[in-house]
């Protein structure tokens, strides 16, 4: 059955899946729900969007996607309380880097109305989808990509707008060791690092894959230039605690603005913690963890929220955290994920009603 809410049009799936579904023991992001909301660009302007069953797509073979790279997303999360009410976090925030993203790549920028509202009757539809398990939750990818035709090397003038989503346990589960990179780069000044762009994340699946093979998790990002400076965790912004002072870098051309990180910076602040926006380098938390001031590292992220760091190799050596029974990244996640799924008081009015 058909419908019509807020200007989009609902194509129901004729059945639904989640009968088929084991949401006691949900892998990250390979599971689908039923629907997805699409959006297109063409002649000009952003058409009204709908939604349809979750389905293939078909593009033609010259679609400027699979030449030129115009794609980028986010990832965003649904949660349902004990009443069964739907939240999501700080979408805004999300909106508006899609966009950023997009203006990078040269992709026309989306209303705020189509991301919203689509998103809002995408989740209304779907919301038995939520999982409501403790660690899950409905993960949510917006993206958008060049679905124009042409080989001439040039911005593409149709792209395709999607929300798609899915039933998600936990993106890690126990200790994560990681490698600090001393060749590879996931950016560089001026390009495209600050953007969550597609191409980004191709470009650090081989460094990865490397230190994969020397019995590490996931590599530590340094700065172009000199890979000095520590940067970025995996596909996550990243932490350092020295004493009781939490430190991370600076955002950059190189460095995602994420929202994660953003929470946790002002969340820790409000808690009393000591926080400090700066350049870290390489030999700084060597030394700390040769002289015992290195007390945590961990990555942050919306897949993972908090991922703590049990480990780390550099130069041919390995370096293990304290294990220690208090500690700043469980207390920051426990406090976000409390926000997040309704649990607790939000002081920051980054939770969203849906």
């Amino acid at each position: 059955m058909n419908a019509i809410i807020n200007n989009i049009e609902i194509i129901k799936a004729e059945s639904s899946k989640i009968n088929e579904v084991d949401f006691d023991n949900l892998t990250f992001g390979s599971v689908f729900s039923d629907h997805m909301l699409v959006c297109d660009y063409k002649d000009g302007k952003w058409h009204a969007p709908k939604i349809t069953p979750y389905q293939p797509i078909t593009l033609d073979p010259s679609a400027k996607i699979f030449h030129y790279g115009q794609s980028v997303f986010e990832g965003m999360k649904a949660y349902k309380d004990v009443d069964q009410n739907v939240w999501l976090f700080r979408p805004l925030d999300n909106f508006k880097r899609l966009n950023i993203s997009s203006k990078r790549l040269s992709i026309p920028e989306l209303p705020e109305a189509y991301f919203m509202e689509g998103l809002k009757a995408l989740l209304e539809l779907d919301k038995d989808w939520i999982p409501t398990n403790d660690g899950s939750s409905l993960y949510i990818r917006p993206f958008v990509f060049a679905s124009g035709q042409g080989f001439h090397a040039s911005p593409a003038d149709e792209y395709k707008f999607i929300i798609c989503t899915a039933p998600s346990g936990s993106y890690f589960s126990g200790d994560v060791k990681v490698l600090i990179e001393e060749t590879y780069s996931r950016s560089a000044n001026g390009g495209v690092g600050f953007a969550k762009a597609g191409g980004n994340y191709a470009g650090q699946f081989y460094p990865t894959q490397l230190a994969k093979a020397k019995g590490y998790h996931q590599v530590i990002w340094t700065d172009d230039n000199t890979h000095e400076y520590i940067e970025e965790a995996g596909a996550m912004n990243i932490f350092v605690r020295i004493n009781d002072t939490l430190i991370t870098a600076p955002t950059s051309d190189r460095i995602l603005d994420g929202i994660t990180r953003k929470s946790i910076i002002e969340l820790a602040e409000s808690e009393g913690i000591d926080v400090e926006v700066k350049k870290i380098t390489v030999t700084e938390v060597v030394e700390a963890a040769k002289n015992g001031t290195l007390k945590e590292m961990f990555g942050a992220g919306t897949a993972a929220v908090v991922s703590p760091i049990s480990a780390f190799g550099y130069k041919g050596t390995d370096y293990e955290l304290p294990k220690l029974n208090d500690t700043y990244a469980s207390f920051l996640k426990k406090r976000i994920t409390d926000i997040q799924t309704n649990k607790t008081e939000d002081p920051f009015g980054w939770r969203f009603k849906v």
